[in-house]
């Protein structure tokens, strides 16, 4: 929606001397204001957490509950509490929109606390917000049916139709706005109405063998598979080189399962940074530590970067879900076009381990073109067919990572762990079984190009 929750964030910090963290009302983060204490209680496991996996554990959330914050229509303070994590008090500034709490600002307290009329002004920008927050969700909810037709009409006519009436339900400014298509694949369970930071979300069948059995709006129960369903988001940029926003919404989609691995690592750099800083150390506190260090897969950009989420350089847990970014595009003709490039980033992130969870478009290299290629049906060359099959893996992958290593036998054999005579052994197998000769380039290219479309449909 219009607005910027960073900078509503940054003026309620402002107002009150004190980091400020605005989360929705499931405690999912949606944008937190840079730390500059030298104080390492500012980083409490809580906070942390917080900002490294954008979101609180269930008991967190019930233990914070418990002080009435949900009820509250005024600032609440909340003591420090050691055994729960919450090593320094806090102050709860509700956001509510016409009685119903949106989400919440997060300060940390200190003795004597703001004066009331700082208290008062900052509740006024928690008002802006909950409007903000409001109008999202009211958008999300409504504009799922036109933005799932403008990704599935095809061509013609009815995607022209599908475009005007996206474009009549977003206002007139979106058709000079700039966006990214954000896709999130496989998806289960039911479509949410709303997603925090997108301007519209919608679930949509896929195009594999059970996509016409999958109703893109029919329920599923978590955890089930939901076989050609992924989920569609639009979300706003400020600029063609700042994606920051898509790759904080695809982030906190997949959640902590997906970026565990990158949170802990980077929880382990924020609390030896908080160490350093403790005893002495330069500069930054804990928490604009753990920012640089979530950030550090990302480009800058600004604010908005900032609310970027932590696992982009996390590997895809096997037949877990992941993320894809399209190139960035302005006004809405071009939807159809981003939505098939964000799908075939999120099945290249799937299909290799290193691009993902979250993977953008213009990264994943040669998957451009063969997710094109494979889109129709799964790559059958009667060469390649014989080492494609569960009894010949280990020589697949020996094909795959001596082809990946430009035919360099050192370079294949030191990545496989094997001695240089096994890797010839297993060369020559390949050769025996393909009737390949990967002495020839066109052979190369042609088992190059099958070992790596079948893993976009593993």
């Amino acid at each position: 929606m219009k607005g910027d929750y960073q900078d509503l964030v940054d003026e309620i910090s402002t107002l009150l001397g004190a980091p400020a963290t605005l989360e929705n009302r499931d405690f999912r983060l949606i944008a937190f204001g840079a730390h500059d204490s030298d104080d390492d209680l500012a980083m409490d496991p809580v906070r942390t957490r917080s900002i490294l996996t954008r979101g609180s554990t269930a008991a967190v959330r019930s233990w914070f509950e418990g002080f009435g914050i949900a009820r509250a229509t005024g600032p609440v303070r909340i003591p420090a509490a050691p055994e729960a994590g919450v090593f320094r008090g806090r102050i709860c500034l509700p956001v509510r929109y016409r009685g119903i709490v949106q989400g919440y600002v997060w300060l940390l307290d200190r003795e004597p606390g703001p004066a009331p009329d700082a208290l008062a002004a900052a509740m006024e920008v928690a008002d802006r917000i909950g409007v903000l927050l409001a109008e999202e969700a009211k958008a999300g909810a409504d504009l799922s049916r036109e933005f799932r037709a403008v990704l599935t009409a095809g061509r013609g006519w009815q995607q022209d139709m599908a475009v005007s009436a996206l474009r009549a339900a977003l206002g007139p400014a979106a058709a000079d706005e700039l966006h990214a298509v954000v896709c999130v694949a496989p998806w289960t369970g039911e479509p949410p109405a709303t997603v925090p930071g997108a301007a519209a979300v919608c679930v949509v069948p896929g195009r594999g063998p059970d996509a016409d059995a999958a109703a893109p709006d029919a329920p599923v129960a978590p955890g089930a598979p939901a076989p050609g369903r992924a989920l569609a988001l639009l979300v706003r940029l400020r600029a063609a080189d700042a994606l920051g926003p898509a790759e904080a919404v695809a982030s906190r989609l997949l959640g902590p399962e997906a970026g565990g691995a990158a949170a802990r690592t980077a929880a382990a750099g924020a609390a030896a940074g908080a160490a350093r800083t403790a005893t002495g150390g330069s500069a930054a506190g804990a928490a604009r530590t753990a920012a640089a260090v979530s950030g550090a897969a990302r480009p800058a950009g600004g604010a908005a970067a900032r609310t970027a989420g932590a696992g982009a350089a996390v590997a895809v847990a096997p037949g877990g879900p992941a993320a894809g970014i399209a190139e960035p595009g302005r006004g809405l003709a071009g939807l159809a076009d981003a939505w098939a490039q964000a799908s075939a980033a999120a099945r290249a992130a799937a299909a290799q381990p290193r691009l993902g969870p979250v993977a953008r478009w213009s990264s994943i290299g040669p998957y451009r073109m063969l997710s094109a290629l494979a889109s129709a049906a799964p790559a059958d060359d009667p060469a390649a067919r014989p080492l494609l099959g569960p009894a010949q893996r280990e020589l697949a992958r020996t094909a795959e990572v001596f082809l990946d290593c430009a035919g360099q036998a050192g370079r294949a054999a030191a990545a496989l762990g094997i001695h240089r005579q096994t890797l010839y052994y297993r060369l020559a197998r390949v050769e025996q079984l393909t009737g390949l000769d990967l002495d020839e380039g066109e052979d190369r290219l042609l088992l190059h190009m099958a070992l790596k479309a079948a893993r976009l449909h593993a």
